[in-house]
């Protein structure tokens, strides 16, 4: 195996790539990135795969001789990362496991496994392939993705779960605190698949990064089978297994109507919330909210005994009568910065049911979060 690329260009494959090696691999081989080498498509393919999540990048190359070699991904990735930016060569050696590579700072030589070992990602040829929008998919995933749990031991929870409806495609994400919907309008013209499945949390934030660092509005390429699904972005390709499991009936969950509706700036009511997140982190990271109709406006405010306490208020329009309720200030937080309207709105019945937030316009998000008891 003999190719030469740029040192930027092997940098941000080698780092898009080595986000699916297992920290702690079970088999050496799964701690290493499988290179294939194609001198007559002139390429170079990188896999990184731990047996749930796997990630394959193709990119141009002038490649001299194919091949296909594992290397280790933290150290092959450290060298790289260090080189000057410029070209760089990598050349097997005779036995065809070590690595030289070569640029304008000097040469370091490494070793690595065969490929003979390497797992094969897993085949998703079962169900039909279709077309999602990039802007549509990051849309659904901005807006639900923070809202997952990271507990392990409640294992659906710890993804999205996407529920196609004729031409909609919903995303879905509950920790059992707060929960965040997306409706999202395919534009591609190809109609929506049947889909209702969960995937993982951590895929989806690397399917996230790659449409983000993908220059193409090319539609993704999504296919799916009963155990797994694959997102094709063309030069990318992103495999992971789906979560098993039934995902709760979160429409359930939605309040159908509402006593109290508060209308806010949302950047000011960002600001206001992180300045008071400040003493709400000694107290349990609790803000409450004041609503108060006759003076249109609602008070933050925060009681930190033996540390302060403090308080703001922000103009707002205001139907129902006055309440006080209390929520983590951090899951505010998450799902206001989710929102990309000017202005957000809030619908709540009492101080121990659920409130939903949800941007004022076209966006159709909904962001349903639980009150915390006030103790007096």
């Amino acid at each position: 195996m003999k190719f030469v690329c740029s040192q930027s260009e092997l940098n941000n494959q080698l780092s898009s790539v080595s986000r699916a090696v297992a920290s702690r691999p079970s088999r050496p081989v799964l701690g290493n990135i499988l290179v294939t080498a194609d001198a007559g498509q002139q390429t170079v393919t990188l896999v990184g795969f731990d047996e749930v999540l796997g990630i394959e990048s193709c990119f141009p190359a002038q490649v001299e001789a194919s091949g296909v070699l594992t290397l280790p991904a933290k150290l092959w990735g450290d060298i790289v990362s260090r080189l000057p930016n410029d070209d760089v060569r990598l050349e097997t050696d005779t036995d065809g496991t070590t690595v030289t590579i070569t640029s304008a700072s000097g040469r370091y030589e490494v070793r690595g496994l065969s490929a003979e070992d390497y797992p094969s990602l897993p085949a998703v040829e079962e169900g039909d392939t279709v077309a999602l929008s990039a802007e549509s998919l990051l849309h659904g995933l901005e807006g639900s993705l923070f809202a997952t749990s990271g507990d392990e031991t409640k294992q659906v929870l710890t993804g999205v779960h996407l529920l196609s409806d004729a031409d909609c495609l919903e995303f879905a994400a509950t920790d059992g605190h707060r929960l965040a919907v997306v409706q999202t309008v395919d534009e591609t013209g190809t109609p929506t698949p049947q889909m209702d499945v969960t995937v993982p949390a951590k895929a989806l934030r690397e399917l996230e990064r790659m449409i983000k660092g993908h220059p193409s509005n090319e539609p993704v390429q999504v296919r799916l089978d009963e155990t797994q699904v694959l997102f094709d972005l063309g030069n990318q390709k992103l495999t992971t297994r789906l979560l098993e499991g039934q995902y709760p009936n979160y429409r359930q969950l939605l309040p159908k109507q509402f006593a109290r509706q508060i209308t806010v700036d949302r950047d000011g009511l960002i600001k206001s919330l992180e300045r008071i997140a400040v003493l709400a982190s000694q107290k349990n990271d609790i803000v409450k909210l004041s609503l108060d109709a006759a003076q249109q406006c609602v008070a933050l405010s925060v009681e930190a005994q033996e540390v302060g306490s403090g308080r703001e208020e922000l103009a707002a329009q205001i139907s129902g009568d006055d309440l006080d309720i209390a929520f983590n200030v951090r899951y505010l937080l998450d799902g206001l910065k989710a929102f990309d309207s000017s202005q957000v709105q809030m619908q709540c019945n009492a101080a121990t049911s659920p409130a939903v937030l949800s941007p004022l316009g076209e966006a159709k998000i909904t962001y349903l979060v639980m009150p915390v008891q006030i103790r007096s």
